[in-house]
């Protein structure tokens, strides 16, 4: 008898529960509901960026299925037939595979090596600048040259870098150097390509260290300056822990993209003299997609580039966030 009274009581109990949820559900739904209304108004000063990204980077992401398929314009991206993974072992398997993989981590490696810390460098220049209207000038001039399209920068290394007019071959050649040709040479094209851009986007990164650096306590530099510290001293004590935090995400955003070296620069600054150093993944899906009509293998190898790019940053914020406490997530 108390057995079933047991039984009994902990149906009801349960029935109650069950009951209780399905009336506090619709509450929470409700309450959702009354909240976007009330702030209607940001909901909607944000919906232009949530459909952008909904409709021109979310939707196109059905036509990945094309990666292993056969694809055929006539058909379709659903009539096409399937072919499992063999767009991609053929390009594992291709002879040219190792040169792509080797040039575009290269270039990405080359690219973070030198263009990471200087941003830093001359941010930490800046703070220290004294002279108001010197550090705006200073300013100015390092980050101009982010506004400048790719076009016209590529132009201008072109033009700066030509054998025949090209004002920095005529300098070196002034201090009694023998000038290479940066332009066709295989083994000047990644510096060219690295130096380019840190030209353009150095100044721009700055700004966002500068803006970490403006958090700091003018307090702490007080205290260090009566303790005897120099100005070394408080830059490695002070200003350099304050930026950690912002290093560690903009390197784990830059390991999230190191095999995804975009291709117009490098398109630009390609000719069939450099193209042993200058061919990387993207380039090569541009010729393979567009130039080759080979949508399927194009696609695959754009798949197993973004994948990869995926994995990097999904392991490097999980090393992150195991030995320090910044991380993405």
């Amino acid at each position: 008898m108390r057995s079933d009274r047991r039984r009994r009581s902990c149906v009801q109990e349960v029935k109650t529960a069950n009951r209780q949820q399905t009336l506090y559900k619709p509450n929470i739904s409700r309450k959702r509901w009354q909240k976007v209304w009330r702030n209607w108004q940001l909901y909607l000063f944000i919906a232009p960026a949530f459909l952008y990204f909904l409709i021109f980077h979310y939707g196109p992401m059905y036509g990945i299925q094309i990666a292993f398929k056969n694809y055929n314009p006539v058909r379709g991206v659903f009539g096409s037939p399937w072919v499992g993974f063999d767009h991609f072992v053929r390009f594992f398997e291709s002879y040219y595979f190792w040169d792509l993989m080797w040039n575009t981590l290269a270039i990405s490696l080359y690219e973070l090596a030198v263009g990471f810390p200087i941003p830093i460098i001359l941010a930490l220049a800046f703070n220290e600048l004294k002279h108001k209207r010197f550090k705006k000038l200073v300013q100015t001039v390092t980050y101009a040259p982010h506004f400048i399209s790719v076009v016209v920068m590529v132009g201008m290394v072109i033009a700066f870098l030509s054998p025949s007019t090209g004002i920095l071959i005529r300098f070196v050649e002034w201090m009694g150097i023998d000038a290479p040709s940066f332009l066709t040479s295989p083994a000047w094209f990644k510096t060219v390509y690295v130096l380019s851009g840190v030209w353009q986007s150095a100044g721009w990164g700055t700004i966002i260290y500068l803006a970490a650096l403006s958090g700091v306590d003018p307090g702490l530099h007080e205290a260090a300056i009566i303790d005897g510290a120099n100005r070394l001293q408080r830059i490695r004590h002070i200003n350099i822990p304050v930026l950690v935090p912002t290093m560690t995400i903009l390197l784990i955003l830059n390991m999230g993209s190191l095999l995804g070296v975009g291709f117009e620069k490098i398109l630009l600054m390609q000719n069939p003299l450099n193209m042993e150093s200058s061919d990387v993944i993207s380039t090569f899906v541009y010729r393979s997609g567009l130039e080759n009509a080979q949508y399927s293998f194009s696609t695959a190898v754009g798949l197993f580039n973004s994948v990869i790019n995926a994995f990097l940053l999904v392991t490097v914020n999980q090393i992150v966030r195991k030995t320090s406490e910044n991380s993405l997530w």
